[in-house]
């Protein structure tokens, strides 16, 4: 019986006849044949690029500003750009993948949370970019070496910047904007921005100063007076009031020396401002020296009577010795501040003014700083910034004989002590007065509002009062607020044209732009210095991204067929 093993076929060689093809034969024909690629299943063309991926444009930032209200207004551009390329902003600094550290250069203590911060950033391994005053002023120092940097009038570079960083590389823009040899004022305002507080906006007016202060540091890195045409100014003022704010913060580190340099004054600006002003909104006007606002006395006191203008102006007097000016290079006398603040005083009845003092500035004595005693107890600010004296590295103050470090403590204690003796709102307790409620307090107790002379007023945390004009009767002082009681038969008014931009939105793009960003598609136009063009074809940074999978899909095909074939 045959096993089961058996087959009919007595030898292998009988499975081929002779009118088979030779095994020559087949390899020859087998070249001729074409495989058919397999079909990758959707799921994984659109597969999602993880968050490690160093395409740019998909990282989450977390950005730190310290310092002025120029500085902050700096910040919120940068923002809004990177926001509008697809950027992630963040609030929790450790979910970030980069750090956008914006510094300030005015005191140690400032440099000091800056050098500490890279120093925290670097522990956790985040990428860094660094902006502000310090960089621009000192870019050379040990503990920026290695690190990306984008200059004070580079703002509108900041997405290449950081692009550039997220891959590894380190990057620095330094370089001063210019038109035909005459320096800018910085970057363009009409740039996209995300407001930190969606209801204010801040409008830096010009950037940089005439003087030369023997302390200052900043001056190293804004440079001197350029000024921002006055139409582009009413054009952003236009802007932000389509976009529902309703309260403007003029900035720069010297509004009073505003248009000097193009052949225009502070007054001319401001009276083209308010006529933008929508009713019960309302105007801040920033920090401005003394010399400068001596000229345009009257028109600034017409100015700060408009009922659209807080009657409120933060003139620095930083010492009331004529000696310790003079050290100083403040190109003013103590008579020339007292000549300011009398003269408002008396024409804006009402009127705020706050000033900075200095303690301790080299050379200073024993009298001056009385002087600068009695000048404070004549006029009893009621908001009054006070500063120990810090040398800054490169300024001509920090080659100055420096006073001793205990009375420079001891100066300055005896300061705030004097100012803590007087209660400058008492007499407001009974008052009844309009408020503008644009804030939130510290302690989240409480909406933050201030009247017609920009004192602090605190009012009930209601939603229906933010962004309201409300009518309130003072039943409490402290020493840097008023608390109010809301009028029964009070009325709401809403001062603001349209519906105010919401928490982190981007102001200043087009509605298609909003819905794309919305959509997690690049907002930005492809004029952009990031797009890219070929032909009359234009690609943003999604565009580019696409084609880059397509290209690399394309390749692993042409790979499979290759090999196959061989």
């Amino acid at each position: 019986m045959p096993s089961a093993c058996d087959s009919l076929i007595d030898d292998i060689e009988d499975m081929v006849s002779a009118s088979d093809p030779t095994p020559l034969e087949r390899q020859s024909a087998r070249k001729l044949i074409i495989p058919r690629a397999r079909k990758r299943s959707q799921k994984e063309v659109t597969e999602e690029l993880q968050a490690d991926s160093l395409i740019p444009g998909m990282q989450k930032v977390w950005m730190r500003t310290w310092g002025c209200s120029h500085n902050n207004s700096d910040g919120e551009y940068m923002a809004g750009q990177l926001a509008a390329s697809g950027y992630r902003m963040t609030e929790d600094a450790g979910e970030a993948d980069l750090w956008l550290l914006n510094s300030c250069t005015v005191k140690n203590p400032a440099e000091d949370h800056f050098r500490n911060s890279i120093k925290k950033a670097q522990e956790q391994q985040k990428k860094v970019v660094l902006a502000g005053c310090v960089p621009q002023a000192q870019p050379r120092m040990d503990y920026l070496h290695g690190l990306s940097i984008i200059g004070v009038q580079q703002i509108d570079r900041v997405v290449e910047v950081v692009d550039e960083t997220v891959k590894g590389h380190s990057v620095r823009l330094l370089g001063q904007k210019k038109e035909k040899g005459r320096r800018l004022g910085g970057a363009r305002l009409d740039l996209p921005k995300i407001r930190k507080n969606p209801l204010i906006e801040i409008i830096s007016i010009n950037t940089g100063c005439l003087n030369a202060c023997t302390y200052c540091k900043t001056k190293h890195a804004r440079g001197d007076l350029a000024s921002y045409p006055v139409e582009e100014l009413v054009e952003r003022a236009q802007q932000s009031f389509q976009e529902g704010v309703c309260e403007i913060w003029l900035t720069s580190e010297d509004t009073g020396a505003y248009g000097r340099d193009i052949g225009t004054d502070l007054p001319t600006l401001l009276w083209r401002l308010v006529e933008e002003i929508p009713e019960g909104a309302m105007l801040r006007l920033g920090m401005t020296n003394p010399p400068y606002i001596l000229e345009h006395l009257e028109e600034m006191a017409k100015i700060l009577n408009h009922p659209r203008v807080y009657s409120f102006l933060h003139v620095p007097v930083q010492s009331a010795s004529d000696s310790v000016l003079m050290d100083m290079k403040r190109e003013y006398c103590a008579d020339d501040f007292r000549r300011v603040v009398n003269f408002l005083k008396e024409q804006v009845p009402g009127i705020t003014i706050a000033t900075d003092i200095i303690c301790g500035f080299p050379g200073e004595t024993e009298e001056d700083f009385g002087q600068t005693l009695a000048l404070v107890r004549q006029y009893c600010f009621p908001s009054l910034f006070i500063n120990q004296f810090y040398p800054r590295p490169g300024t001509p103050a920090a080659k100055m004989e420096q006073v001793p470090a205990n009375v420079k403590k001891q100066r300055t204690k005896e300061l705030s002590a004097l100012f803590h003796s007087y209660k400058p709102y008492d007499h407001k307790v009974g008052e009844r007065q309009h408020v503008l409620v644009t804030e939130e307090s510290f302690d989240s107790q409480y909406y933050v509002a201030h009247n017609k002379f920009y004192e602090q007023v605190l009012v009930p945390k209601r939603s229906e009062f933010k962004g309201k004009m409300i009518e309130v009767e003072v039943f409490e002082a402290g020493k840097h607020f008023l608390k109010g009681r809301p009028l029964d038969d009070g009325q709401l008014f809403t001062p603001s044209i349209a519906t105010p931009l919401a928490k982190g939105q981007v102001s200043g793009l087009t509605q298609e732009q909003t819905t794309a960003l919305a959509n997690g598609v690049q907002a930005l136009s492809s004029s952009s210095s990031s797009s890219l063009l070929i032909g009359s074809w234009s690609l943003d940074r999604e565009g580019i991204k696409m084609l880059g999978l397509g290209l690399a899909l394309l390749a692993a095909i042409l790979a499979f067929v290759l090999e196959k074939i061989q």
